[in-house]
Protein backbone atom coordinates (compact mmCIF):
# COMPACT_ATOMS: atom_id res chain seq x y z
CA UNK A 1 0.00 0.00 0.00
CA UNK A 2 1.26 3.47 -0.87
CA UNK A 3 2.27 5.47 2.23
CA UNK A 4 -0.20 8.19 1.34
CA UNK A 5 -3.02 5.65 1.64
CA UNK A 6 -1.95 4.38 5.07
CA UNK A 7 -4.13 5.37 8.00
CA UNK A 8 -2.05 5.98 11.13
CA UNK A 9 -3.78 5.74 14.50
CA UNK A 10 -2.49 8.18 17.09
CA UNK A 11 -3.13 9.24 20.65
CA UNK A 12 -2.39 12.92 21.07
CA UNK A 13 -1.91 14.57 24.42
CA UNK A 14 -3.34 18.05 24.88
CA UNK A 15 -2.37 20.66 27.42
CA UNK A 16 -4.21 20.89 30.73
CA UNK A 17 -7.78 20.99 29.55
CA UNK A 18 -9.51 22.67 32.49
CA UNK A 19 -11.47 19.59 33.50
CA UNK A 20 -14.16 20.45 35.99
CA UNK A 21 -17.45 19.30 37.44
CA UNK A 22 -20.37 21.36 36.23
CA UNK A 23 -22.21 23.23 38.94
CA UNK A 24 -25.36 21.53 40.15
CA UNK A 25 -28.58 23.12 38.99
CA UNK A 26 -30.67 21.76 41.83
CA UNK A 27 -30.28 19.68 44.96
CA UNK A 28 -27.30 17.42 45.37
CA UNK A 29 -23.86 17.44 43.75
CA UNK A 30 -23.46 17.44 39.98
CA UNK A 31 -22.05 14.34 38.34
CA UNK A 32 -21.29 16.06 35.01
CA UNK A 33 -17.63 16.42 34.01
CA UNK A 34 -16.77 18.96 31.33
CA UNK A 35 -13.54 19.90 29.59
CA UNK A 36 -11.76 20.19 26.27
CA UNK A 37 -10.74 16.88 24.77
CA UNK A 38 -9.19 18.52 21.70
CA UNK A 39 -7.46 21.90 21.49
CA UNK A 40 -6.93 23.62 18.15
CA UNK A 41 -3.70 25.43 17.26
CA UNK A 42 -2.07 24.13 20.45
CA UNK A 43 1.28 22.31 20.25
CA UNK A 44 1.26 18.80 21.68
CA UNK A 45 3.92 17.37 23.90
CA UNK A 46 6.97 16.37 21.84
CA UNK A 47 6.71 13.40 19.52
CA UNK A 48 10.45 13.26 20.10
CA UNK A 49 13.13 15.60 21.42
CA UNK A 50 16.88 15.16 21.16
CA UNK A 51 20.00 17.26 20.59
CA UNK A 52 19.30 17.64 16.88
CA UNK A 53 15.54 18.02 16.58
CA UNK A 54 12.20 18.29 18.33
CA UNK A 55 8.79 17.55 16.81
CA UNK A 56 5.26 18.42 17.90
CA UNK A 57 1.78 18.15 16.47
CA UNK A 58 -0.88 20.81 16.06
CA UNK A 59 -4.53 20.20 15.23
CA UNK A 60 -5.87 22.72 12.74
CA UNK A 61 -9.46 23.91 13.30
CA UNK A 62 -10.56 22.57 9.92
CA UNK A 63 -9.34 19.06 10.79
CA UNK A 64 -12.27 18.22 13.06
CA UNK A 65 -15.88 19.21 12.52
CA UNK A 66 -19.08 18.29 14.30
CA UNK A 67 -20.16 16.41 11.16
CA UNK A 68 -17.01 14.26 11.45
CA UNK A 69 -17.60 13.57 15.14
CA UNK A 70 -21.27 12.79 14.54
CA UNK A 71 -20.19 9.99 12.22
CA UNK A 72 -17.90 8.37 14.80
CA UNK A 73 -18.26 6.00 17.74
CA UNK A 74 -16.47 7.88 20.52
CA UNK A 75 -15.87 6.49 24.01
CA UNK A 76 -14.99 8.60 27.04
CA UNK A 77 -12.43 6.64 29.05
CA UNK A 78 -10.12 7.07 32.01
CA UNK A 79 -6.37 6.37 32.15
CA UNK A 80 -6.37 5.28 28.48
CA UNK A 81 -8.10 2.08 29.54
CA UNK A 82 -10.76 1.14 26.99
CA UNK A 83 -12.42 -1.00 29.67
CA UNK A 84 -13.04 2.05 31.88
CA UNK A 85 -15.85 3.54 29.83
CA UNK A 86 -17.49 6.58 31.41
CA UNK A 87 -19.66 7.59 28.46
CA UNK A 88 -20.17 7.07 24.77
CA UNK A 89 -21.44 8.79 21.65
CA UNK A 90 -22.55 6.62 18.74
CA UNK A 91 -23.07 8.63 15.58
CA UNK A 92 -23.85 11.79 17.52
CA UNK A 93 -26.11 10.42 20.26
CA UNK A 94 -25.55 8.85 23.64
CA UNK A 95 -24.33 9.73 27.12
CA UNK A 96 -21.31 11.70 25.84
CA UNK A 97 -22.00 15.08 24.23
CA UNK A 98 -19.66 17.63 22.66
CA UNK A 99 -19.51 20.98 20.92
CA UNK A 100 -16.95 22.39 18.49
CA UNK A 101 -15.86 26.02 18.87
CA UNK A 102 -12.86 28.16 17.94
CA UNK A 103 -10.86 26.73 20.86
CA UNK A 104 -11.45 23.06 20.16
CA UNK A 105 -13.83 20.26 21.07
CA UNK A 106 -15.49 20.59 24.46
CA UNK A 107 -17.27 17.60 25.96
CA UNK A 108 -19.56 16.92 28.86
CA UNK A 109 -20.70 13.67 30.33
CA UNK A 110 -22.71 12.65 33.36
CA UNK A 111 -20.66 10.10 35.24
CA UNK A 112 -22.26 6.68 35.69
CA UNK A 113 -23.20 5.58 39.20
CA UNK A 114 -20.44 3.02 39.23
CA UNK A 115 -17.12 2.62 41.03
CA UNK A 116 -15.34 4.07 37.98
CA UNK A 117 -17.78 6.98 37.72
CA UNK A 118 -17.38 7.83 41.41
CA UNK A 119 -13.61 7.55 41.08
CA UNK A 120 -13.51 9.90 38.10
CA UNK A 121 -15.65 12.47 39.91
CA UNK A 122 -13.49 12.44 43.03
CA UNK A 123 -10.20 12.66 41.13
CA UNK A 124 -11.42 15.53 38.94
CA UNK A 125 -12.86 17.31 41.98
CA UNK A 126 -9.48 17.03 43.72
CA UNK A 127 -7.61 18.19 40.61
CA UNK A 128 -5.70 14.90 40.27
CA UNK A 129 -7.14 14.36 36.79
CA UNK A 130 -6.58 17.50 34.76
CA UNK A 131 -5.60 16.50 31.24
CA UNK A 132 -7.14 14.94 28.16
CA UNK A 133 -6.07 12.95 25.15
CA UNK A 134 -7.94 11.73 22.12
CA UNK A 135 -7.39 8.90 19.70
CA UNK A 136 -7.67 9.62 16.00
CA UNK A 137 -6.57 8.47 12.57
CA UNK A 138 -5.12 10.42 9.68
CA UNK A 139 -2.88 9.90 6.66
CA UNK A 140 0.46 11.23 7.86
CA UNK A 141 2.18 10.85 4.52
CA UNK A 142 -0.50 12.70 2.57
CA UNK A 143 0.23 16.43 2.43
CA UNK A 144 -3.49 17.10 2.10
CA UNK A 145 -3.91 15.65 5.61
CA UNK A 146 -0.66 16.55 7.37
CA UNK A 147 1.59 19.51 6.62
CA UNK A 148 5.20 19.46 7.85
CA UNK A 149 7.20 22.60 8.58
CA UNK A 150 10.55 23.14 10.24
CA UNK A 151 12.81 25.92 11.44
CA UNK A 152 16.19 25.93 13.18
CA UNK A 153 16.60 27.63 16.55
CA UNK A 154 20.00 27.57 18.28
CA UNK A 155 21.07 24.64 16.15
CA UNK A 156 17.99 22.53 16.94
CA UNK A 157 15.46 21.79 14.21
CA UNK A 158 11.92 22.41 15.46
CA UNK A 159 9.42 20.41 13.42
CA UNK A 160 5.66 20.90 13.43
CA UNK A 161 3.19 18.42 11.96
CA UNK A 162 -0.02 20.36 11.36
CA UNK A 163 -2.97 17.97 11.16
CA UNK A 164 -5.31 19.42 8.54
CA UNK A 165 -7.64 16.44 8.09
CA UNK A 166 -8.68 13.69 10.49
CA UNK A 167 -10.38 10.57 9.18
CA UNK A 168 -11.84 9.37 12.49
CA UNK A 169 -12.00 10.04 16.24
CA UNK A 170 -12.32 7.03 18.56
CA UNK A 171 -12.03 8.15 22.16
CA UNK A 172 -11.60 11.01 24.60
CA UNK A 173 -9.53 10.12 27.67
CA UNK A 174 -9.13 11.91 30.99
CA UNK A 175 -5.92 11.23 32.87
CA UNK A 176 -3.35 12.70 35.23
CA UNK A 177 -0.56 12.39 32.70
CA UNK A 178 -2.00 11.65 29.27
CA UNK A 179 0.21 9.21 27.41
CA UNK A 180 3.25 10.44 25.56
CA UNK A 181 3.53 9.21 21.99
CA UNK A 182 6.60 7.06 22.70
CA UNK A 183 5.02 4.81 25.32
CA UNK A 184 4.26 1.91 22.99
CA UNK A 185 6.18 -0.11 20.46
CA UNK A 186 3.81 0.99 17.70
CA UNK A 187 4.29 4.66 18.55
CA UNK A 188 8.08 4.33 18.65
CA UNK A 189 8.03 2.68 15.23
CA UNK A 190 5.81 5.49 13.97
CA UNK A 191 8.18 8.16 15.30
CA UNK A 192 11.12 6.28 13.78
CA UNK A 193 9.42 6.35 10.41
CA UNK A 194 8.74 10.08 10.67
CA UNK A 195 12.41 10.73 11.51
CA UNK A 196 13.59 8.88 8.42
CA UNK A 197 14.63 11.28 5.67
CA UNK A 198 12.05 11.53 2.94
CA UNK A 199 12.94 9.84 -0.33
CA UNK A 200 13.22 12.60 -2.92
CA UNK A 201 11.03 12.26 -5.98
CA UNK A 202 12.93 11.55 -9.19
CA UNK A 203 13.85 14.78 -10.96
CA UNK A 204 12.03 15.16 -14.25
CA UNK A 205 14.33 16.00 -17.18
CA UNK A 206 13.97 19.39 -18.81
CA UNK A 207 12.96 19.78 -22.46
CA UNK A 208 16.62 20.44 -23.33
CA UNK A 209 17.73 17.29 -21.51
CA UNK A 210 15.02 15.21 -23.24
CA UNK A 211 16.16 16.48 -26.65
CA UNK A 212 19.78 15.67 -25.82
CA UNK A 213 18.78 12.13 -24.78
CA UNK A 214 16.85 11.64 -28.04
CA UNK A 215 19.89 12.77 -30.05
CA UNK A 216 22.18 10.41 -28.14
CA UNK A 217 19.74 7.53 -28.65
CA UNK A 218 19.56 8.19 -32.40
CA UNK A 219 23.36 8.20 -32.67
CA UNK A 220 23.54 4.94 -30.74
CA UNK A 221 21.00 3.32 -33.09
CA UNK A 222 22.90 4.50 -36.21
CA UNK A 223 26.15 3.16 -34.79
CA UNK A 224 24.53 -0.20 -34.06
CA UNK A 225 23.39 -0.53 -37.70
CA UNK A 226 26.86 0.04 -39.14
CA UNK A 227 28.78 -3.05 -40.28
CA UNK A 228 31.83 -3.99 -38.32
CA UNK A 229 34.90 -4.44 -40.71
Amino acid sequence: MDKKEQLVQRVLRTAVADLKIREAGGEGESRVITGYAILFNTPSDPLWSDEESEAREVIAPEAITKELLDGCDIKLTMFHDRHLILGRSRQGSGTLSYTVDEKGVMFECEMPKTVDGDKALELVRRGDLAGCSFMFTTRYYDQACVERSANVVNGVTHIVYRIKAVTGVYDFTIAADPAYPDTSVEAREFVGTLKEPATPEPKKPTAEEREKMRTQLSEMRRAAKQSIV
